[in-house]
């Protein structure tokens, strides 16, 4: 039976009857939906902002927003189903169902950087220039898009009973998301997993990253920089927080996570090319 519950045990919280859609006019909208709406607004806002006060035509990165949009999520659901070939492969019509989620931002990040590629050739623009402002966005956006993954009960960790400690009932998790390793508990008759929410880690994380991005950029020294500083960032982070999840994509053939792996190869070559620029650019 479905309980619709979430709580925050050891903060004291819970919130009942939260379930995963609103139903308008007999037809059901995800939360999930709603939620990465929301963030694309957020980030279209941000880096608009940020457009005007570096001198920048905030309708080339409206204009570049409308392409992002679409190739991102086509890039993040790509991502997913080749990670995830085994669920997709007996049944392709279920490619095309993002309704419950299964989207991967890296698939987004890197679709929308190669969306930027083209799209900065075309406008004739600098794609670093533009690269330092959209990342505010994206980032901005990240903060609230996580939030999506609350609602649908999914990119969580392991059991845990520390202070941020999340408990749902398992009648509310997809049975593909609870390994061994979870403790289940049982309270009133119902059974619940007790684990790590992740989302609300990353959640957090990106909010530390989009302040060090909004400092750090005082001291830019070139096109690019804070691009890179958002990849850094963002990729130190995640690859703390993926080794906790319990949905992990994993590399066919091998227990290791693509994300995870793919993190640390971007906060290597980030910290690596900020380093090195800097350099030149000081000494010339």
């Amino acid at each position: 039976m479905k309980q619709y519950s979430i709580a925050f045990p050891n903060l004291g919280i819970q919130f009942n009857n939260i379930g995963k859609s609103i139903n308008i006019f007999d037809f059901d909208i995800a939360y999930y939906g709603i939620i990465i709406g929301i963030s694309m607004i957020v980030g279209i806002l941000m880096a608009e902002h940020e457009a005007k006060i570096t001198n920048q035509r905030m309708e080339d990165y409206t204009d570049f927003a409308l392409y992002a949009i679409i190739f991102s999520i086509i890039g993040a659901r790509i991502y997913y189903v080749v990670f995830s070939w085994d669920m997709y492969k007996g049944n392709l019509l279920k490619i095309i169902n993002i309704r419950q989620g299964g989207l991967a931002i890296y698939g987004g990040i890197i679709a929308a950087v190669i969306t930027l590629s083209v799209f900065s050739k075309k406008r004739n623009l600098s794609f670093w220039k533009m690269a330092d402002t959209a990342c505010i966005g994206l980032v901005s956006g990240q903060i609230i898009g996580r939030w999506g993954n609350f609602f649908n009960r999914e990119a969580f960790g392991g059991y845990s009973d520390g202070l941020l400690a999340m408990r749902i009932p398992i009648a509310d998790v997809r049975t593909g998301d609870i390994s061994e390793e979870l403790l289940l508990r049982v309270k009133d008759g119902i059974d619940y997993i007790q684990v790590h929410p992740t989302f609300l880690y990353e959640s957090l994380w990106n909010c530390g990253v989009l302040l060090l991005i909004l400092i750090y950029k005082r001291y830019k020294k070139f096109n690019g920089e804070i691009f890179l500083v958002y990849a850094a960032g963002y990729g130190a982070g995640r690859s703390w927080i993926e080794s906790l999840r319990t949905d992990q994509l994993l590399i066919a053939n091998t227990t290791i996570p693509v994300s995870q792996l793919l993190s640390i190869i971007v906060v290597v070559v980030s910290i690596f090319f900020i380093f090195t620029k800097r350099k030149k650019v000081i000494n010339s």
